[in-house]
């Protein structure tokens, strides 16, 4: 299969570059992955879709303030940093620019020497592992001194950091946020739950996979980045129960559904208290063990994230979806419209 198969020709005049006053008040495109047909209606809509019994998974990590600009101490050169996931204690995986800058033993500071980092490991295509030093507590520093690490097509400043994060976020650990469940309100995931849908949580912290590119011209040549992602009990006990019963169990977002499918197949359609690190990559082709189908938003072409949806719905089904989303003027990516594969 070849990369160029999953391309389409998207006006950058879509790419949404400010959330919606209302979450909940995005377009919402519904298909069914048997027919391929399609409507045209909001994100508040989505309750006509879900019924009693109806199970929906969603992602509860908690993206970090995680871009820091800092200097290097002997020239005093601009470095922008991006924390990718942390290694062990104050050490971090992270991405640099410009990185040809930075190399082992580089020190740079970020609020005026309130944070410090030494460079101890140079990887490929601008990473490095960065050595943090501070006094009192870096969760805290980082709240202070770091920026939320929107995606490089966002171009508009955020002005209130909440909107890059979802309504449920709980665990910190994700250098991008799980951007399909950033159209629920509190108020719209209540209402949900009254028309008796169980809402459970997973947690996959989005890392470096998010910001790589497909760099391949054969699908399967690609090699996912790895990320962590957790399981408790009581979701497994949900989910399973729910197999038993022949329910709907429906993912929010392409991390949703990468862990549960990470966890399904490990258990051969059964789902148990887990954790650890995934690199999954879902095209079309893929068995899907865990779920009926997924909330979505619409992704960039020649993506892994287009493949997964087209793995779901169909690759024909979802580019003719993607054709009539540029048509419609649907807005596209981390703050645009959403989809419904059901």
């Amino acid at each position: 299969m070849r990369v160029e198969d999953y391309d389409f020709n998207l006006p950058e005049e879509l790419i949404a570059q400010t959330p919606l006053e209302k979450r909940e008040s995005s377009r919402l495109m519904v298909i069914d992955k048997m027919t391929g047909e399609f409507e045209h209606r909001h994100f508040y809509d989505l309750k006509e879709y879900l019924k009693t019994g109806d199970i929906l998974v969603l992602n509860d990590t908690k993206v970090l303030p995680a871009r820091l600009y800092g200097k290097k101490v002997d020239t005093d050169a601009s470095i922008e940093i991006l924390l990718l996931k942390q290694i062990e204690g104050d050490t971090w995986e992270t991405l640099v620019k410009p990185a040809k800058r930075v190399k082992v033993g580089t020190v740079i500071e970020f609020g005026d020497g309130r944070l410090k980092a030494v460079c101890t490991a140079e990887l490929e295509q601008g990473g490095r592992h960065l050595e943090f030093q501070y006094e009192g507590i870096f969760m805290e520093i980082l709240d202070q001194l770091g920026e939320m690490p929107l995606p490089p097509y966002i171009k508009e400043r955020l002005n209130d950091r909440d909107r890059y994060q979802t309504v449920y976020a709980k665990e910190q650990g994700s250098a991008a946020a799980p951007t399909a469940g950033l159209h629920f309100t509190k108020e719209f995931l209540q209402s949900i739950k009254d028309l008796g849908v169980e809402l459970t949580f997973i947690t996959l912290h989005v890392g470096l996979g998010t910001f790589r590119p497909v760099s391949v011209d054969s699908i399967e040549e690609h090699e996912m980045h790895s990320e962590y992602y957790s399981m408790s009990s009581e979701t497994a006990d949900i989910l399973n129960r729910a197999k038993t019963d022949g329910r709907k169990i429906y993912s929010v977002g392409t991390t949703t559904t990468r862990t549960l499918e990470t966890i399904a197949r490990a258990g051969n359609g059964h789902f148990a208290e887990s954790s650890g690190w995934t690199n999954i990559f879902i095209y079309p082709g893929f068995d899907f063990k865990a779920i009926d189908g997924m909330i979505t938003n619409f992704h960039l072409p020649k993506s892994t994230l287009i493949m997964l949806v087209s793995a779901l719905a169909g690759q024909e089904n979802i580019l003719r979806a993607y054709e009539i989303a540029v048509e419609e003027k649907y807005r596209f990516f981390s703050f645009g419209d959403a989809m419904f594969i059901r």
